[in-house]
């Protein structure tokens, strides 16, 4: 009884500290970040060995490998075409490292936060196994916590550790894996921060221009001065088949804002934004325009497989969640329009999608995917054909 009075006594504490600062600061995050965030500042000489991307078990997804990429939603007809696919994307996941412990993740296979990764895998990356051969490697991606640290002194360097990681995956991909074939980039979240200064780095003044067909780096806050001040030839999407540009939306429920800041690469450092115009691309017309698109336009929302595990600090020990299918997909389930550079859609106030509409504001960016999954499934194999009969045979 005593051990658990003080336990109950410490977590009082620790939540009335909380409320206290969050009153006085009127910012969550931050009060996060210093509650529940790692105890030190950012060392590298901490992180664990960086991974070796010449060894499968680096990869979270490749195309000869069962992994949850391969899954293809039911009806939808056959298996995944990856064996024969023209066409390969390089997947960059999002944030699953949701603990303190440290900066950046330690890439433990067995372990709740690569659970998460596979959790992105089968409901984010497998929408392209019907146009293109999936590479997805896994990388120390930045803890959540590095996105809550205020003036980035901790949080800036695990990302930029993180992208390193990403680049080097990028580069052994290009040079020994691709065969010179052509690819798509895409990713979500903090995957999106790493893939806009990888085409900054990588593909905008390169010859590797050419072979990219287009990249879906959504859920990402990308503002539109990205395209001024880090691409010389790179530009937005403006039509379905357009090629070597950038497709991206943040989702919101109807009636409600965003207000959380930017984050992206620029001239050698991270930077932060709030209130600039960011990119819109609407994925059921793949217009930049503000006129709705109505729902019966959605060829097919598709219902959220497996668990994303939300804990910020218990031990990261693995649930023994598996994939092994997908559920039929919701044709016409939302209409979306695009609104001052945000993606508007209906409310989700039903499962199986109002689990992952908790955040305040109706921030939907659980799913910016899975709402328009076949969507996303359908144009990217358009934007291939494009691709394909826009070179010489």
């Amino acid at each position: 009884m005593r051990k658990f009075l003080i336990a109950a006594a410490a977590v009082i504490v620790v939540f009335v500290a909380a409320v206290a600062a969050i009153v006085l600061s009127g910012n969550l995050l931050p009060v996060l970040g210093r509650l529940f965030g790692p105890d030190h500042d950012f060392d590298p000489a901490r992180a664990v060995a960086a991974p070796d991307y010449a060894s499968e078990p680096a990869w979270a997804a490749l195309p000869w490998k069962a992994d949850e990429a391969d899954l293809t939603p039911q009806g939808v007809g056959g298996p995944d075409e990856q064996q024969s696919a023209p066409v390969d994307v390089f997947f960059i996941h999002p944030t699953g490292y949701l603990r303190g412990a440290s900066w950046n993740s330690p890439i433990d296979l067995e372990s709740a936060t690569e659970e998460n990764t596979r959790w992105m895998l089968a409901n984010q990356a497998s929408a392209f196994n019907g146009c293109c051969r999936v590479y997805a490697p896994l990388y120390r991606e930045a803890s959540i916590f590095a996105f809550f640290d205020g003036d980035g002194r901790n949080g800036f360097p695990a990302l930029d550790l993180a992208y390193r990681d990403v680049l080097r995956a990028f580069d052994h991909f290009i040079e020994r894996m691709s065969d010179g074939r052509p690819f798509v980039i895409a990713s979500h979240s903090q995957g999106t921060i790493h893939a806009q200064r990888l085409l900054a780095e990588r593909i905008d003044r390169a010859p590797l221009f050419e072979r990219m067909v287009a990249a879906y780096i959504i859920g990402g806050g990308l503002p539109l001065d990205v395209f001024e001040r880090s691409y010389q030839r790179i530009a937005p999407c403006e039509d379905a088949t357009d090629l070597h540009c950038v497709i991206s939306w943040d989702t919101i429920g109807e009636g409600g804002r965003r207000d959380r800041a930017s984050l992206q690469w620029h001239e050698g450092r991270y930077e932060r934004s709030k209130g600039k115009q960011t990119l819109c691309t609407n994925p059921l017309s793949w217009s930049r325009g503000e006129q709705k698109a109505a729902a019966s336009r959605n060829l097919g929302a598709e219902p959220i497989a497996g668990l994303f595990i939300m804990d910020f600090w218990d031990p990261d020990e693995p649930h023994g969640i598996q994939y092994t299918e997908l559920a039929s997909p919701l044709p016409g389930h939302t209409s979306a329009q695009c609104r001052h550079g945000t993606l508007f859609v209906e409310e989700q106030l039903e499962e199986p999608f109002v689990t992952y509409t908790l955040a305040p504001g109706k921030n939907y960016h659980g799913l910016d995917y899975p709402l328009f999954y076949m969507d996303i499934r359908e144009n990217a194999k358009a934007r291939v054909r494009a691709y394909l009969e826009s070179k010489p045979r």
